[in-house]
């Protein structure tokens, strides 16, 4: 073992620690998976599709375990939420689709 350290190449007083340089909020890429769960959240509701309900809320816990700014991202995922939680309730206890079967 002490003949593989005496022949690494490497330099430890070379090494530099890594920094992250600091970016503004709004140079912060762009969170598709919270615009995605808005569009899906708005289609569940206007159109009164479960499966895009039940997608905004898959993609609202991606977006928010994913989040990398509170302050900008806090309300795009409160809002993706409000409207896949408002379109599983009409579509779960609202009253029945037009032209739907009855069950």
């Amino acid at each position: 073992m002490s003949s593989t350290a005496a022949n690494d190449p490497r330099q430890p007083s070379a090494a530099k620690r890594f920094v992250p340089t600091a970016l503004a909020p709004q140079d912060l890429p762009v969170d598709y998976s919270g615009l995605i769960a808005v569009v899906f959240g708005i289609a569940g509701v206007m159109f009164r599709y479960k499966l895009c309900s039940w997608l905004a809320i898959i993609f609202c816990a991606q977006s928010l375990v994913n989040m990398k700014s509170i302050e900008n991202d806090l309300k795009q995922i409160s809002m993706a939420m409000m409207f896949a939680i408002m379109g599983l309730v009409t579509n779960y206890f609202g009253p029945a689709r037009p032209g739907a079967p009855k069950s």
